[in-house]
């Protein structure tokens, strides 16, 4: 066999992942690293991997830029801070300035932290839910002063 031929073996494990990243993506988007993750627990080569990934990559059906702005702005409307949908898009093996980049394009995260406080009725129980929602110690601190302002400092202590 020549250097750069393909046993028909491998070629049908290359089909047969290209056919599973194909399913995989037509229930949702993935990132490329995601995708690759997704075929190793399937039990698909490195090679075969390599080979689907890239050719969804060259015809646009993955695109990691795509994924991280669509996965930044569904987190964010279901009420994440910047924190946790950095982590979430690095955990899905977006790389860290695709997810910076992500981030800068969404609403800036104070105001979505208003509007996730008011449901939690504003205070305390409102600022762990900011907490925990993964929202950056700065805007928290924003927020509890904005709070301790409006409410004239009572009940401070």
């Amino acid at each position: 066999m020549s250097a750069g031929a393909v046993s028909a073996d491998d070629q049908s494990e290359r089909e047969r992942a290209l056919e599973r990243a194909v399913r995989a993506l037509g229930r949702r988007d993935h990132s490329a690293a995601g995708l690759r993750a997704k075929l190793d627990r399937a039990g698909i080569s490195q090679d075969a991997q390599a080979h689907a990934v890239e050719a969804l990559e060259r015809v646009g059906y993955v695109n990691d830029r795509r994924f991280a702005q669509d996965r930044a702005l569904r987190l964010a409307e279901r009420g994440y801070g910047d924190e946790w949908i950095r982590a979430d898009l690095e955990a899905q093996g977006v790389g860290a300035e695709t997810a910076a980049a992500s981030l800068v394009q969404l609403e800036p995260e104070c105001e979505r932290a208003g509007r996730v406080a008011s449901t939690a009725g504003n205070g305390v129980r409102a600022a762990r839910l900011l907490a925990r929602r993964g929202f950056s110690e700065e805007t928290l601190e924003r927020f509890v002063a904005r709070g301790v302002a409006h409410d004239g400092g009572e009940g401070v202590g």
